[in-house]
């Protein structure tokens, strides 16, 4: 771990280095995507067979593609009575909150008395992509998936990894299916995404692109922009912990941890504290609690990489390095958490108060957990149903309307030389 004070004199420098750039803007990760787009440009469906099987999947053909009935029907018959209840509390707290934020239609009159106004529609096929590979991600399918049937989309295209005999895990099937997914597919990494944003003749083109991914997933996201709408760039999960002295060594230890666990590598976590004596209880506790950790040969390399134990001067300070790094998830453990949390405006999600672990988010809540990463959050905000619709404006004059407007459409066109402009309302105001 990075053990730094707001006290050591290069402390300016080594945060300099915590703010460098994420593995989501890697130039080496960048180059390979874009290779792997290439070739599914150029060939299709081929492409995507040979760099499933290349990069260590099964052997399928395009027909294979796409998971059977059969498949999720055995995969229901699977599914016990403890799995069935997590999905249905999860979707509920999903749903209900998805409802709650949907964009309704309005309009207005404005200052010449016309219409004016957004209606909001349902994007018409859209592709989630769901991470499958060091662990399936039931609880993703849980974020995403809903959020996309609250929208009212009618088709909802889910991509996801296999295994080596192409087998998609049960429980993440039955959780797609039952959230209302249309179609999934066996496909995995950057060829999926490219998949989705260019089309083949197997996995039909999608409106837009949503859902987390290691690095080469959301290059592949940033790299196919424009293709295709593209949600946010969740990136590899990363939690920023400020604390005071009054939080809980065990619990912050134990989050920190938790955030570590995913198995890509390039995970990062921060506690950002001003209590000296705190900083050191919590690496006191990540060194009793790894061991006990079932995934601590995850969880290790990026401790050694990643994990920055950070004591600043004051919990200003702490506000300030925050809003700087603009983590994934943000804790905020102090004696007043919700005036902390005004001054805070950069974060994917804050979760206030002790009892409040990053995990609630993740699983039950209800907000979606698919959030930015990479410092993206100063700049994106994390996933909501509206971004499942599409804003369109309505405009709508009368004549008496277009007649207050033609004075300044008058000037506008004049001053910008385009005379064919401002006719176009004056020969309205001459029709009978």
């Amino acid at each position: 771990m990075n053990v730094v004070s707001y006290s050591d004199s290069d402390f300016g420098e080594q945060i300099n280095r915590l703010l460098a750039p994420s593995s989501l803007f890697d130039p080496t990760i960048e180059l390979e995507t874009q290779s792997i787009i290439e070739i599914v440009r150029a060939r299709g469906d081929e492409a995507i067979a040979e760099l499933t099987e290349r990069f260590n999947g099964p052997k399928l053909a395009p027909d294979q593609f796409a998971v059977t009935q059969a498949e999720c029907l055995a995969a229901s018959v699977q599914a016990d009575a403890a799995l069935r209840n997590a999905i249905a509390e999860t979707r509920k707290n999903v749903e209900a909150f998805a409802k709650r934020s949907l964009r309704r239609d309005w309009s207005m009159r404005n200052s010449h008395g016309a219409m004016v106004g957004e209606k909001f529609d349902a994007l018409g096929r859209v592709g989630i992509y769901i991470p499958g590979g060091m662990a399936p991600l039931v609880s993703t399918v849980l974020m995403t998936v809903p959020l996309a049937r609250a929208a009212g989309c009618r088709e909802i295209v889910v991509c996801t990894p296999c295994d080596r005999q192409g087998k998609v895990n049960a429980a993440l099937l039955y959780a797609a299916r039952t959230a209302g997914a249309t179609e999934i597919y066996r496909i995995g990494g950057a060829q999926a995404i490219a998949a989705l944003a260019l089309g083949t003749p197997a996995i039909p083109k999608v409106n837009k692109i949503f859902g987390p991914g290691n690095a080469y997933v959301v290059a592949a996201k940033r790299l196919l922009f424009g293709y295709a709408a593209i949600d946010l760039l969740p990136g590899p999960s990363e939690l920023l912990v400020l604390a005071d002295e009054t939080a809980n060594a065990a619990g912050i230890a134990a989050d920190l941890l938790a955030q570590a666990e995913h198995g890509s590598g390039h995970e990062r976590v921060w506690l950002v504290t001003p209590s000296g004596k705190l900083l050191r209880s919590v690496e006191k506790e990540i060194s009793r609690q790894l061991p006990k950790a079932g995934r601590r040969t995850f969880i290790a390399p990026v401790l050694d990489r990643n994990a920055w134990l950070i004591q600043v001067s004051d919990l200003e300070q702490g506000v300030e390095l925050a809003n700087r790094l603009a983590p994934e998830h943000l804790e905020i453990m102090t004696r007043h958490p919700g005036q902390v949390a005004n001054r805070l405006t950069t974060a994917g999600a804050i979760f206030l108060g002790v009892n409040s672990p990053t995990v609630v988010g993740d699983y039950v809540a209800g907000p979606s957990h698919t959030l930015p990463a990479g410092g993206t959050g100063a700049s994106f905000a994390g996933l909501t149903v509206d971004q499942f619709q599409r804003r369109t404006s309505l405009i709508e004059y009368t004549k008496p309307a277009l007649k207050k407007a033609m004075k300044t459409i008058e000037k506008f066109a004049e001053l910008e030389g385009l005379d064919a402009h401002g006719n176009s309302a004056k020969i309205r105001l001459k029709a009978k």
